[in-house]
Protein backbone atom coordinates (compact mmCIF):
# COMPACT_ATOMS: atom_id res chain seq x y z
CA UNK A 1 0.00 0.00 0.00
CA UNK A 2 1.52 3.65 -0.93
CA UNK A 3 0.40 6.29 1.10
CA UNK A 4 -0.18 9.13 -1.68
CA UNK A 5 1.62 11.76 0.99
CA UNK A 6 -0.43 15.41 1.43
CA UNK A 7 -3.43 13.99 -0.06
CA UNK A 8 -6.66 14.76 2.58
CA UNK A 9 -9.89 13.52 2.17
CA UNK A 10 -13.42 14.27 3.28
CA UNK A 11 -16.65 12.66 2.41
CA UNK A 12 -20.32 13.51 3.26
CA UNK A 13 -22.53 10.65 3.18
CA UNK A 14 -26.37 11.43 3.57
CA UNK A 15 -26.17 10.02 7.41
CA UNK A 16 -22.85 10.19 8.31
CA UNK A 17 -19.09 11.56 7.12
CA UNK A 18 -15.47 10.30 7.15
CA UNK A 19 -11.69 12.18 6.74
CA UNK A 20 -8.54 10.59 6.42
CA UNK A 21 -6.30 10.52 3.24
CA UNK A 22 -5.55 8.84 0.07
CA UNK A 23 -3.87 6.05 -0.72
CA UNK A 24 -2.93 3.16 -3.50
CA UNK A 25 -3.19 -0.28 -3.81
CA UNK A 26 -4.29 -3.32 -5.87
CA UNK A 27 -7.64 -4.21 -5.06
CA UNK A 28 -8.86 -7.61 -5.07
CA UNK A 29 -12.53 -8.51 -6.37
CA UNK A 30 -13.71 -11.57 -6.19
CA UNK A 31 -10.92 -13.32 -8.92
CA UNK A 32 -10.13 -9.68 -10.04
CA UNK A 33 -7.22 -7.82 -9.41
CA UNK A 34 -7.52 -4.26 -10.67
CA UNK A 35 -4.31 -2.92 -9.69
CA UNK A 36 -3.23 0.62 -8.54
CA UNK A 37 -6.62 1.72 -7.55
CA UNK A 38 -6.65 4.92 -5.69
CA UNK A 39 -8.67 4.38 -2.50
CA UNK A 40 -9.42 6.58 0.71
CA UNK A 41 -7.72 5.52 4.26
CA UNK A 42 -10.63 6.60 6.84
CA UNK A 43 -9.06 7.97 9.78
CA UNK A 44 -12.31 9.99 11.30
CA UNK A 45 -16.02 8.40 11.06
CA UNK A 46 -17.63 10.74 13.45
CA UNK A 47 -21.38 9.46 13.29
CA UNK A 48 -23.31 6.77 14.15
CA UNK A 49 -23.95 5.51 11.23
CA UNK A 50 -19.97 4.50 11.20
CA UNK A 51 -20.03 3.42 14.57
CA UNK A 52 -22.93 0.91 13.90
CA UNK A 53 -21.94 -0.18 10.68
CA UNK A 54 -20.95 -3.72 9.69
CA UNK A 55 -18.73 -3.42 6.94
CA UNK A 56 -15.17 -2.07 6.42
CA UNK A 57 -15.31 0.25 3.67
CA UNK A 58 -17.63 0.88 0.87
CA UNK A 59 -17.20 0.81 -2.52
CA UNK A 60 -18.43 3.31 -4.77
CA UNK A 61 -20.44 2.51 -8.12
CA UNK A 62 -20.96 5.97 -9.65
CA UNK A 63 -19.52 7.68 -12.23
CA UNK A 64 -16.24 9.77 -12.01
CA UNK A 65 -18.10 12.97 -12.07
CA UNK A 66 -18.82 12.92 -8.30
CA UNK A 67 -15.51 11.18 -6.70
CA UNK A 68 -13.66 12.90 -4.51
CA UNK A 69 -10.53 14.41 -5.68
CA UNK A 70 -11.76 12.60 -8.93
CA UNK A 71 -10.41 9.38 -7.98
CA UNK A 72 -10.47 7.09 -10.88
CA UNK A 73 -13.52 4.50 -9.82
CA UNK A 74 -12.81 0.85 -8.83
CA UNK A 75 -15.54 -0.16 -11.71
CA UNK A 76 -13.88 2.46 -14.42
CA UNK A 77 -10.24 0.57 -13.76
CA UNK A 78 -11.83 -2.27 -14.21
CA UNK A 79 -12.95 -1.88 -17.59
CA UNK A 80 -10.19 -0.01 -18.63
CA UNK A 81 -7.54 -3.25 -17.55
CA UNK A 82 -9.44 -5.22 -19.50
CA UNK A 83 -10.93 -7.38 -16.54
CA UNK A 84 -14.22 -7.81 -17.46
CA UNK A 85 -16.31 -9.14 -20.47
CA UNK A 86 -19.23 -6.61 -20.61
CA UNK A 87 -18.86 -3.37 -19.04
CA UNK A 88 -22.23 -3.70 -17.36
CA UNK A 89 -22.62 -5.01 -13.78
CA UNK A 90 -25.65 -6.07 -11.83
CA UNK A 91 -27.22 -6.65 -8.86
CA UNK A 92 -29.92 -9.08 -7.50
CA UNK A 93 -30.82 -8.71 -3.77
CA UNK A 94 -32.29 -11.49 -1.94
CA UNK A 95 -35.86 -10.88 -0.21
CA UNK A 96 -35.67 -13.84 2.28
CA UNK A 97 -34.26 -12.86 5.48
CA UNK A 98 -33.98 -16.76 6.01
CA UNK A 99 -31.76 -17.31 3.11
CA UNK A 100 -27.71 -17.28 3.88
CA UNK A 101 -27.07 -15.23 0.59
CA UNK A 102 -27.78 -11.74 0.67
CA UNK A 103 -27.82 -11.18 -2.68
CA UNK A 104 -25.19 -11.32 -6.06
CA UNK A 105 -23.62 -8.24 -7.07
CA UNK A 106 -22.01 -9.51 -10.96
CA UNK A 107 -19.22 -7.33 -12.60
CA UNK A 108 -19.22 -7.79 -16.60
CA UNK A 109 -22.74 -9.15 -16.85
CA UNK A 110 -26.04 -10.90 -15.19
CA UNK A 111 -26.71 -14.28 -13.69
CA UNK A 112 -30.03 -15.27 -15.71
CA UNK A 113 -30.69 -17.12 -12.36
CA UNK A 114 -31.89 -14.08 -10.87
CA UNK A 115 -34.15 -12.51 -13.18
CA UNK A 116 -37.48 -13.20 -14.77
CA UNK A 117 -38.62 -12.09 -18.69
CA UNK A 118 -36.66 -9.00 -20.61
CA UNK A 119 -34.91 -6.16 -19.05
CA UNK A 120 -36.58 -2.06 -19.49
CA UNK A 121 -34.04 -0.14 -19.92
CA UNK A 122 -33.99 3.78 -19.63
CA UNK A 123 -31.06 6.20 -21.11
CA UNK A 124 -28.98 7.73 -17.67
CA UNK A 125 -30.03 11.67 -18.14
CA UNK A 126 -26.87 12.84 -16.35
CA UNK A 127 -23.75 11.18 -15.03
CA UNK A 128 -22.78 11.31 -11.68
CA UNK A 129 -25.22 9.04 -9.78
CA UNK A 130 -27.18 6.88 -12.13
CA UNK A 131 -29.46 9.11 -12.95
CA UNK A 132 -32.63 8.51 -15.15
CA UNK A 133 -36.08 9.73 -15.75
CA UNK A 134 -38.87 8.44 -13.68
CA UNK A 135 -42.62 9.04 -14.71
CA UNK A 136 -45.84 8.89 -12.77
CA UNK A 137 -46.42 7.07 -9.51
CA UNK A 138 -49.67 5.54 -9.30
CA UNK A 139 -51.18 4.33 -5.86
CA UNK A 140 -53.81 1.40 -6.67
CA UNK A 141 -54.72 1.81 -10.29
CA UNK A 142 -54.81 5.63 -9.65
CA UNK A 143 -52.06 8.37 -10.98
CA UNK A 144 -51.35 10.82 -9.01
CA UNK A 145 -50.03 13.12 -10.83
CA UNK A 146 -46.78 13.98 -8.65
CA UNK A 147 -44.49 12.98 -11.49
CA UNK A 148 -46.70 13.96 -14.28
CA UNK A 149 -44.27 16.37 -15.76
CA UNK A 150 -41.34 13.40 -15.01
CA UNK A 151 -39.30 12.98 -12.20
CA UNK A 152 -35.23 12.44 -11.41
CA UNK A 153 -34.38 9.45 -10.15
CA UNK A 154 -31.45 7.24 -9.30
CA UNK A 155 -30.91 3.54 -8.71
CA UNK A 156 -29.04 3.16 -5.08
CA UNK A 157 -27.71 0.04 -3.74
CA UNK A 158 -26.74 2.27 -0.78
CA UNK A 159 -29.90 3.60 0.17
CA UNK A 160 -32.13 1.11 2.19
CA UNK A 161 -35.55 2.66 1.70
CA UNK A 162 -37.43 4.55 -1.38
CA UNK A 163 -36.60 7.88 -0.80
CA UNK A 164 -38.10 11.57 -2.57
CA UNK A 165 -39.04 15.04 -1.96
CA UNK A 166 -40.72 15.62 1.81
CA UNK A 167 -43.66 17.13 0.34
CA UNK A 168 -44.22 14.35 -2.26
CA UNK A 169 -43.43 11.56 0.67
CA UNK A 170 -45.87 12.73 3.01
CA UNK A 171 -48.99 12.85 0.53
CA UNK A 172 -47.55 8.81 -0.37
CA UNK A 173 -47.55 7.98 3.08
CA UNK A 174 -51.21 9.62 3.76
CA UNK A 175 -52.69 8.00 1.13
CA UNK A 176 -51.28 4.40 2.25
CA UNK A 177 -51.80 5.17 6.05
CA UNK A 178 -48.87 5.52 7.35
CA UNK A 179 -48.13 8.43 10.42
CA UNK A 180 -45.89 10.40 11.30
CA UNK A 181 -45.64 13.55 13.43
CA UNK A 182 -47.24 16.93 14.13
CA UNK A 183 -45.66 20.12 12.62
CA UNK A 184 -46.53 23.63 14.07
CA UNK A 185 -44.88 25.31 11.17
CA UNK A 186 -46.85 23.41 8.85
CA UNK A 187 -50.32 24.13 10.45
CA UNK A 188 -49.46 27.89 11.24
CA UNK A 189 -49.08 28.37 7.78
CA UNK A 190 -51.97 26.29 6.80
CA UNK A 191 -53.88 28.71 9.33
CA UNK A 192 -52.55 31.58 8.50
CA UNK A 193 -51.97 31.82 4.49
CA UNK A 194 -54.13 28.18 3.15
CA UNK A 195 -56.88 30.92 2.11
CA UNK A 196 -54.81 32.77 0.34
CA UNK A 197 -52.64 30.41 -1.22
CA UNK A 198 -55.50 28.57 -3.05
CA UNK A 199 -56.76 32.30 -4.33
CA UNK A 200 -53.04 32.46 -5.87
CA UNK A 201 -53.10 29.48 -7.56
CA UNK A 202 -57.00 30.09 -8.65
CA UNK A 203 -56.11 33.59 -10.05
CA UNK A 204 -52.81 31.66 -11.84
CA UNK A 205 -50.44 33.46 -10.30
CA UNK A 206 -46.95 31.33 -10.78
CA UNK A 207 -46.65 28.47 -7.64
CA UNK A 208 -43.11 28.89 -7.67
CA UNK A 209 -43.30 32.73 -6.63
CA UNK A 210 -46.09 32.05 -4.36
CA UNK A 211 -44.25 31.61 -1.22
CA UNK A 212 -41.91 34.53 -1.84
CA UNK A 213 -44.69 37.25 -2.84
CA UNK A 214 -46.50 36.07 0.35
CA UNK A 215 -43.13 37.13 2.90
CA UNK A 216 -42.21 33.35 3.60
CA UNK A 217 -39.43 32.92 1.06
CA UNK A 218 -36.30 34.72 0.11
CA UNK A 219 -36.73 36.40 -3.48
CA UNK A 220 -34.77 38.90 -5.18
CA UNK A 221 -32.11 38.91 -2.52
CA UNK A 222 -34.78 40.26 -0.05
CA UNK A 223 -35.83 38.21 3.22
CA UNK A 224 -39.51 38.16 3.39
CA UNK A 225 -40.31 36.56 6.83
CA UNK A 226 -44.16 38.46 8.06
CA UNK A 227 -44.25 39.92 10.97
CA UNK A 228 -47.68 37.29 11.57
CA UNK A 229 -46.23 34.13 11.16
CA UNK A 230 -42.99 35.20 13.55
CA UNK A 231 -45.60 36.17 15.91
CA UNK A 232 -47.51 33.01 15.79
CA UNK A 233 -44.48 30.40 16.06
CA UNK A 234 -42.43 32.75 18.38
CA UNK A 235 -44.21 35.34 20.06
CA UNK A 236 -41.63 36.56 22.60
CA UNK A 237 -38.51 36.42 19.95
CA UNK A 238 -37.78 39.59 18.57
CA UNK A 239 -37.03 37.81 14.98
CA UNK A 240 -37.28 34.35 13.85
CA UNK A 241 -34.25 32.59 13.34
CA UNK A 242 -32.43 31.44 9.90
CA UNK A 243 -33.76 28.11 10.53
CA UNK A 244 -37.11 29.05 11.30
CA UNK A 245 -37.15 30.79 8.33
CA UNK A 246 -35.65 27.70 6.16
CA UNK A 247 -38.76 25.59 8.05
CA UNK A 248 -41.28 28.11 7.19
CA UNK A 249 -40.25 28.84 3.62
CA UNK A 250 -39.96 24.88 2.68
CA UNK A 251 -43.47 24.47 4.34
CA UNK A 252 -45.20 27.56 2.18
CA UNK A 253 -43.58 25.59 -0.66
CA UNK A 254 -45.08 21.96 0.11
CA UNK A 255 -48.00 23.34 0.66
CA UNK A 256 -48.22 25.22 -2.36
CA UNK A 257 -47.28 21.65 -4.25
CA UNK A 258 -50.22 19.91 -2.50
CA UNK A 259 -52.89 22.54 -3.35
CA UNK A 260 -52.10 22.52 -6.52
CA UNK A 261 -52.14 18.78 -6.90
CA UNK A 262 -55.74 18.95 -5.31
CA UNK A 263 -56.88 21.68 -7.20
CA UNK A 264 -55.81 19.53 -10.39
CA UNK A 265 -58.56 16.90 -8.23
CA UNK A 266 -61.46 19.73 -9.13
CA UNK A 267 -61.54 18.98 -5.14
CA UNK A 268 -63.12 21.64 -3.18
CA UNK A 269 -61.52 24.85 -1.42
CA UNK A 270 -62.71 23.48 2.16
CA UNK A 271 -61.59 19.99 1.14
CA UNK A 272 -57.86 21.16 0.38
CA UNK A 273 -57.80 22.89 3.62
CA UNK A 274 -58.35 19.44 5.93
CA UNK A 275 -56.41 17.69 3.16
CA UNK A 276 -53.29 19.70 3.70
CA UNK A 277 -53.74 19.79 7.50
CA UNK A 278 -54.34 16.26 7.59
CA UNK A 279 -50.91 16.03 5.69
CA UNK A 280 -49.23 18.41 8.74
CA UNK A 281 -50.24 15.94 11.26
CA UNK A 282 -48.51 13.33 9.25
CA UNK A 283 -45.20 15.18 8.17
CA UNK A 284 -42.41 12.29 8.49
CA UNK A 285 -40.46 12.16 11.63
CA UNK A 286 -36.88 14.03 11.39
CA UNK A 287 -35.29 11.09 10.52
CA UNK A 288 -37.73 11.13 7.12
CA UNK A 289 -39.55 7.39 8.26
CA UNK A 290 -42.92 7.23 9.17
CA UNK A 291 -44.60 4.06 10.91
CA UNK A 292 -47.58 1.84 10.14
CA UNK A 293 -49.78 -0.80 12.07
CA UNK A 294 -48.93 -3.65 10.83
CA UNK A 295 -52.08 -5.35 11.06
CA UNK A 296 -53.38 -2.84 8.02
CA UNK A 297 -51.23 -4.48 5.57
CA UNK A 298 -53.80 -6.89 4.17
CA UNK A 299 -56.10 -3.69 3.23
CA UNK A 300 -52.93 -1.37 2.15
CA UNK A 301 -53.22 -0.05 -1.77
CA UNK A 302 -50.01 -1.23 -4.19
CA UNK A 303 -48.09 1.48 -5.71
CA UNK A 304 -46.60 1.87 -9.18
CA UNK A 305 -43.75 3.77 -10.68
CA UNK A 306 -43.83 4.13 -14.28
CA UNK A 307 -40.03 3.89 -15.98
CA UNK A 308 -39.32 3.60 -19.74
CA UNK A 309 -43.70 3.19 -20.16
CA UNK A 310 -43.66 0.47 -18.15
CA UNK A 311 -45.65 0.04 -14.62
CA UNK A 312 -43.11 -1.64 -11.96
CA UNK A 313 -45.73 -2.70 -8.71
CA UNK A 314 -44.71 -2.96 -5.14
CA UNK A 315 -47.68 -4.84 -3.23
CA UNK A 316 -47.81 -3.65 0.84
CA UNK A 317 -45.30 -6.38 1.79
CA UNK A 318 -42.72 -5.27 -0.38
CA UNK A 319 -42.89 -2.02 0.46
CA UNK A 320 -43.29 -2.03 4.10
CA UNK A 321 -40.61 -2.50 6.28
CA UNK A 322 -41.58 -4.98 9.42
CA UNK A 323 -39.45 -6.01 12.14
CA UNK A 324 -40.00 -8.63 14.73
CA UNK A 325 -42.81 -11.10 15.03
CA UNK A 326 -46.17 -11.38 16.68
CA UNK A 327 -47.86 -8.47 19.10
CA UNK A 328 -44.07 -6.68 19.55
CA UNK A 329 -44.06 -6.25 15.40
CA UNK A 330 -42.95 -2.90 14.21
CA UNK A 331 -43.85 -2.02 10.81
CA UNK A 332 -42.07 0.96 8.77
CA UNK A 333 -43.51 2.65 5.31
CA UNK A 334 -40.70 2.31 2.57
CA UNK A 335 -41.49 5.70 1.81
CA UNK A 336 -38.79 7.90 3.30
CA UNK A 337 -38.62 11.53 3.22
CA UNK A 338 -35.02 13.25 1.78
CA UNK A 339 -34.60 16.24 -0.20
CA UNK A 340 -31.11 16.73 -2.52
CA UNK A 341 -30.34 20.08 -3.26
CA UNK A 342 -29.82 21.45 -6.76
CA UNK A 343 -27.91 21.19 -8.29
CA UNK A 344 -28.09 17.72 -8.07
CA UNK A 345 -31.80 17.53 -6.95
CA UNK A 346 -35.17 16.92 -6.13
CA UNK A 347 -34.44 13.22 -6.72
CA UNK A 348 -36.10 10.26 -6.17
CA UNK A 349 -33.78 7.48 -4.52
CA UNK A 350 -35.22 3.63 -5.39
CA UNK A 351 -32.57 1.91 -3.00
CA UNK A 352 -33.23 -2.09 -1.93
CA UNK A 353 -36.85 -1.69 -1.62
CA UNK A 354 -37.15 -1.48 -4.63
CA UNK A 355 -34.22 -2.89 -6.00
CA UNK A 356 -34.84 -5.44 -3.79
CA UNK A 357 -38.14 -6.72 -6.35
CA UNK A 358 -36.36 -5.70 -9.62
CA UNK A 359 -32.99 -7.15 -10.69
CA UNK A 360 -31.12 -4.24 -11.41
CA UNK A 361 -28.49 -3.63 -14.49
CA UNK A 362 -26.04 -1.15 -15.03
CA UNK A 363 -25.10 -1.05 -18.40
CA UNK A 364 -22.16 1.47 -18.48
CA UNK A 365 -21.40 0.85 -22.37
CA UNK A 366 -24.70 2.11 -23.08
CA UNK A 367 -25.34 4.42 -20.48
CA UNK A 368 -28.47 2.94 -19.46
CA UNK A 369 -30.20 1.20 -16.43
CA UNK A 370 -32.69 -2.36 -16.88
CA UNK A 371 -34.94 -3.32 -14.15
CA UNK A 372 -36.59 -6.60 -14.75
CA UNK A 373 -38.66 -8.76 -11.98
CA UNK A 374 -36.20 -10.78 -9.69
CA UNK A 375 -36.33 -14.54 -9.55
Amino acid sequence: MIPLAGKPADIKYGTGQISGFFSEDHVTVGDLVVKNQEFIEATSEPSLTFLLAKFDGILGLGFQEISVGNAVPVWYNMVNQGLVKEPVFSFWLSRNSEDNLGGELVFGGMDPKHFKGNHTYVPVTRKGYWQFDMGDFLIGNETTGFCAGGCSAIADSGTSLLAGPTGIITQINHAIGASGVVSQECKAVVSEYGEKILDMLLAKDEPKKICSQIGLCLFDGTQGVSMEIESIVNENAGKASGSLRDAMCSTCEMAVIWMQNQLKQNQTQDHIIDYVNELCDRLPSPMGESSIDCKSLSSMPSVSFTIAGKLFELRPEQYVMKVGEGDGAQCISGFTALDVPPPRGPLWILGDVFMGQFHTVFDYGNMQIGFAEAA
